[in-house]
């Protein structure tokens, strides 16, 4: 009987705790861990993908399931599977921040609508750009490497009670200035596209006080705003290329891999 019962408690385990690092990734991920996606769907892709991979990974260690190590196993293997997933998340709100700044200098940033995402109420222009570079995520096949590294992670971050290392979460931690710095480089050429304008609307108004530059400068803001628009998205690849770059090196950084990252075309 004893036999019988770590036979199946091995059988459990070498499928069991794969399922909770990939599933956990795959319910924070980008498009996956959206609230447009069912959950029956994430569930079913999680379990396929652990049935799949689980009889080539190393061998899980041999820990009671029913046991307080087999809890902080557990707990590991979420950790980094949220960890991972989280990645994916800053990389869109990279571009979902420079909607934002730009949609604030073009006053169309009143202009809102739900985030299908989150749920939340958010600009237009954010929603755009959400859009955008979620369909560049799934051009470039992000999340077939994503899925590829949280796999690759079980030779470099075993199963057991130790996960990823402190000083990767705070690494994770100070992605978010850089978040903040991509999506100020991408939206500064607008920004100082209005300021301009802005500024030229200061000199007529001292020039002709006459003028009504509220019924004249707002209009003008707005179809200039979506001029500056227009002229950005030529450049998003590029943005996108260098932000994406960076993620990767941060994942490859939390899940112990020597990446050569490559760079976009």
């Amino acid at each position: 009987m004893e036999v019988l019962f770590s036979s199946i408690n091995g059988i459990l385990a070498a499928y069991l705790w794969p399922l909770f690092r990939i599933s956990s990734m795959l319910m924070v991920m980008v498009v996956f861990g959206a609230n447009t996606t069912p959950v029956n769907v994430r569930v079913l892709l999680s379990v396929a993908i652990s049935v799949a991979v689980a009889p080539m990974l190393p061998p899980m260690p041999e820990i009671p399931l029913f046991s307080l190590p087999a809890i902080f196993v557990t707990f590991q293997q979420i950790l980094i599977g949220v960890a991972t997933g989280l990645v994916s998340i800053l990389l869109v709100q990279t571009f979902v921040l420079t909607g934002q700044i730009i949609g604030m200098q073009t006053s169309l940033g009143f202009a809102s609508m739900v985030d299908p995402g989150s749920g939340q109420q958010t600009p237009v222009i954010s929603n755009f750009f959400l859009l955008l570079s979620t369909l560049i995520f799934l051009i470039v096949d992000g999340h077939l490497l994503m899925i590829r590294m949280i796999i690759t992670s079980f030779e470099t971050i075993p199963v057991s009670t130790s996960g990823i290392a402190i000083e990767r979460y705070q690494d994770l931690a100070m992605w978010v200035s850089y978040m903040f710095g991509a999506a100020l480089t991408m939206s500064i050429s607008a920004i100082v596209a209005l300021l301009l304008i802005n500024i030229s609307f200061g000199v007529m108004t001292r020039a002709s006080p006459q003028l009504n530059i509220f019924a004249i400068g707002f209009p003008i803001t707005m179809i200039s705003g979506l001029v500056i628009i227009w002229l950005t998205l030529e450049p998003i690849m590029s943005h996108f290329g260098e932000v994406w770059q960076a993620a990767q090196v941060l994942i490859c950084d939390l899940l112990a891999l020597q990446c050569q990252v490559p760079a976009m075309p």
